[in-house]
This record gives structure tokens, sequence and C-alpha cells, in this order.
């Protein structure tokens, strides 16, 4: 499972039932923040990439709630890619994280629960301004 100082998998609740499995996710108990927002991607045309920032204090959880993508992290030391598949895990994001969304499924779909309501200024979208906040030079 993939593990950072600034990423981790989270596993979350499942309950197995011949109806159906269901899922939950509480703020505060399976994440350590509450959940200001909820927003989630879909119809996602194929080869298109979506993220491509990084936020100075929002904290999020990054669920493939169905089909499946690929998370391309990176801190400023170190970058990994994690592809997510199951609903029944999560990728929590820390702060200074720059991260991409891509290799999208047909029919697939990314839930993100936020820590905080959407704010514009949270937002480095250029990745150098991003490297140079991190205080580190750029590659």
């Amino acid at each position: 499972m993939s593990t950072s100082s600034r990423w981790r998998l989270v596993d979350l609740p499942k309950i197995s039932d011949p109806r159906g499995n269901l899922t939950f996710v509480e703020g505060g108990r399976h994440v350590p923040f509450d959940i200001a927002r909820v927003y989630y991607l879909y119809d996602v045309p194929g080869g298109a990439e979506r993220g491509g920032h990084a936020h100075k204090a929002l904290r999020q959880l990054i669920i493939a709630m169905a089909g499946s993508f690929d998370v391309a992290l990176d801190d400023g030391t170190r970058k990994e890619r994690v592809h997510l598949n199951r609903s029944y895990y999560g990728l929590l994001v820390d702060t200074m994280v720059w991260r991409e969304l891509d290799n999208f499924s047909s029919g697939s779909v990314c839930m993100v629960l936020a820590s905080t309501v959407y704010e514009e200024s949270d937002y480095y979208r250029d990745y150098e301004e991003f490297v140079a906040a991190l205080g580190r030079p750029s590659e």
C-alpha cells in the first residue's frame, strides 16, 4: 500500500451483504478532518487529465467510486503514482502535494471529500510556483 508523510491509502469500512456492499466515511474518524465539501468527477473523456494543482490548506480523500484512475503525487521530494480501483479504499492527500489524475477507465467516477470549501486562493496551479513555495529548486 502507498505510504508517504504527505499521502496514504486508507481502508474504509466494508459491510458485505448479498444484496450489495456498503461503505461509509465519517469525518474525524476515517479522515482526520471534518468534511466541508464533496465533489465528483465523471464522464472524463479518454486520455484527459484532471487536477494539475496543489493546495495550501485543503486536505482530501480521493475515492474511485466506479471504474479506475491513477493519481500522480509529488511533494517536491518524492513522486508516486497510485492506481485507485476499489470504492473501499481512499487516498488521503495532505496539504502541499501536487496531484494529477489520469488514466480514467470508461464509466469511472472519482469522488473527493475535502476539508474546506472551494477557495481559489488555496490553489497552486503553476508547478514552478508550487516548487518555489516549498523552497526547493525545480527540476
